[in-house]
């Protein structure tokens, strides 16, 4: 099993809305025996939490499940069980460096990082901007291009599977 944990600062926004969509793709790609995902936090101010309101509101309305979701604390634990590090921008990234051994640094990846041609590089905070569309339209398409990142690496052929909607 490949196993993917998305790490923002709170775990209420931007990284549950990365696992949720993440775990909708593939399971509708048939990837979901093969490829698991979860979410963390950096910062432990919203432990338990369900997603943000505004995050349940937009994964909701494109029919995307948060059954079961609470934010949690990214832990040295992850780095080890975790293939793939995916963090949000580059405080969460140097605030996961600090915290796991030089070994595991190459598992870690900024989301943004696998759209080459996407001028942001960081996705914005939406607990702050209040911009949760920007941050769905950026989430959709990194977790798109991280699909098919893993599945290169992986050897994974995705000839009759399609991408979730």
């Amino acid at each position: 099993m490949i196993r993917v944990v998305f790490v923002c600062l709170g775990n209420i926004c931007r990284s549950p809305m990365a696992e949720a969509l993440f775990r909708h793709k593939i399971t509708q790609m048939g990837l979901h025996e093969r490829i698991a995902a979860d979410s963390a936090g950096t910062g432990d101010w919203h432990l338990g939490n369900p997603p943000h309101q505004r995050t349940q509101d937009i994964l909701l309305k494109h029919g995307i499940s948060i059954d079961n979701m609470e934010a949690r604390l990214f832990t040295l634990k992850d780095a080890q069980a975790y293939d793939y590090i995916v963090a949000m921008d580059k405080g969460n990234i140097e605030a996961i460096k600090k915290l796991i051994p030089e070994s595991l640094n190459k598992k870690v990846f900024r989301l943004l990082d696998f759209l080459p041609g996407q001028s942001l590089r960081d996705i914005p905070d939406p607990y702050y901007s209040g911009n949760f569309e920007q941050v769905y339209n950026l989430v959709d398409e990194g977790t798109n291009a991280l699909i098919d990142y893993i599945c290169q690496e992986n050897h994974i052929h995705l000839d009759n599977m399609k991408k979730g909607e």
